[in-house]
């Protein structure tokens, strides 16, 4: 029996009725505390034991398209080329010394 219940029970054994119903607020306070607090130690330690199944990605890769040219109507004309850039950055850095 918790000290709390003592308490509780001497109380009443006395006749301190407001004292009394002050000591059942605790001991009642002292066992939903304990109760959640065991339950809460359960939830946490199931949420890292891998009883919680990771969910599957639910939507696959978009399709991308080929590289090429927008024609009128917003069709793509291939190019044929494999999208890689055909700039020459090595013009105009002689100029840029002076």
């Amino acid at each position: 029996m918790s000290e709390e219940v003592k308490n509780f029970i001497d109380k009443i054994a006395s006749g301190d009725n407001a004292a009394a119903g002050d000591a059942f607020k605790d001991a009642l306070r002292m066992k939903v505390g304990s109760a959640l607090d065991a339950h809460r130690q359960e939830v946490a330690g199931n949420m890292f034991n891998g009883t919680v199944e990771a969910q599957p990605h639910s939507d696959p890769k978009p399709e991308i398209a080929p590289t090429g040219t927008f024609a009128q109507d917003g069709t793509v004309i291939p190019t044929g080329q494999d999208g890689q850039a055909e700039i020459d950055l090595t013009q105009g850095t002689e100029d840029a010394g002076q």
